[in-house]
């Protein structure tokens, strides 16, 4: 059932925000029907916007193409089969790519030369995720604010600043009176991604942007890891080797960052948007604070966010919603 705007009252503002959608093509379209769907002001996709493989559809002598992905081989025989296994692909939030068996042979034994080609692939996905929202969103009077997270290459933050959408991470965009700061790069984790920071340079970045706030409007602070230990940050344990500790009866640790949660409990924003940790879908309350993270599902196709009515001085409502 589609949500109807239903208060215009110009001191309200209504805001989806969703995250770590790690290239699925579902989920992106989905992101962008948000605004009107929702009847929301504000769109936000707040990092982790590319995908984690790429997979080789491979062209076969007989003319049919041959992937193996999820543990299994699918085949192609035609045109109309190709674009509906490459559309599986990025349902699933790979990056199909399409190729002979000498260049395949090539590229698993050169990983240098893998690494850039799935840059590359990588970098023209994003572009077209761009095109795409250009022209979905040209007629609409919904704001949208897109950034890159810790997983996306920098290349991405080039991609989305040469795009209508622009690039949101380290920019106040103010909305309707309401600031927006926005940052993407999260604290150290045990996958060493590409854009990860020391808690003393993360704190850095964020005081540096919390100086250009007019302390007389209020904020939102879009932050792509949540506070330390606040319930929102909970993801399984893991060894040197990562795998889980205690296998299946694995518990769940606080992997957040100490600098966030300073930040918000010493600047205390109206409300903290956050993403990066796909399991701990909740809210949590730091003084004045209202901090979310709605949690990802992107590999099932499903758009996880959060719907946030605010004013200047607090959080009216919030509510969880997928589709």
């Amino acid at each position: 059932m589609k949500l109807v705007r239903r208060n215009r009252d110009e001191k309200v503002l209504r805001i989806f925000y969703a995250a770590d959608i790690h290239g699925s093509d579902t989920c992106w379209r989905k992101f962008l029907k948000a605004g009107d769907f929702y009847g929301v002001d504000v769109i936000v996709l707040g990092g982790d916007l590319t995908g984690k493989a790429m997979v080789a559809v491979v062209r076969e002598k007989a003319g049919t193409w041959r992937a193996r992905f999820l543990g299994r081989v699918s085949e192609a025989r035609d045109d109309d089969e190709l674009e509906q296994l490459e559309a599986q692909l990025r349902f699933n939030g790979f990056y199909p790519y399409r190729c002979e068996p000498d260049e395949l042979a090539w590229l698993d034994t050169d990983a240098v030369a893998r690494q850039s080609r799935f840059d590359e692939v990588m970098r023209s996905d994003v572009q077209r995720w761009m095109d795409l929202a250009a022209e979905r969103l040209a007629a609409s009077q919904v704001t949208c604010l897109v950034m890159p997270g810790n997983d996306d290459g920098h290349y991405v933050a080039d991609v989305l600043a040469q795009s209508a959408a622009g690039n949101a991470e380290e920019q106040l965009i103010e909305v309707r009176g309401v600031q927006f700061l926005s940052l993407g790069y999260s604290n150290v984790t045990p996958w060493h991604t590409d854009r990860e920071l020391a808690e003393d340079q993360l704190s850095d970045k964020i005081e540096r942007l919390v100086k250009e706030l007019d302390p007389a409007r209020p904020a939102v602070f879009n932050l792509h890891v949540p506070p330390y230990d606040t319930r929102i940050d909970d993801a399984p344990e893991l060894d040197g080797s990562l795998r889980l500790v205690g296998g299946a009866s694995a518990r769940m640790v606080p992997v957040g960052s100490h600098a966030v949660r300073t930040a918000l409990q010493e600047h205390q924003p109206v409300l903290s948007l956050h993403g990066h940790i796909h399991e701990s879908r909740g809210v949590a309350r730091l003084g004045r604070t209202t901090a979310i993270n709605p949690g990802s599902e992107y590999n099932a196709g499903v758009l996880r966010g959060v719907i946030v009515t605010l004013t200047a001085q607090k959080v009216l409502s919030h509510q969880f919603v997928a589709a």
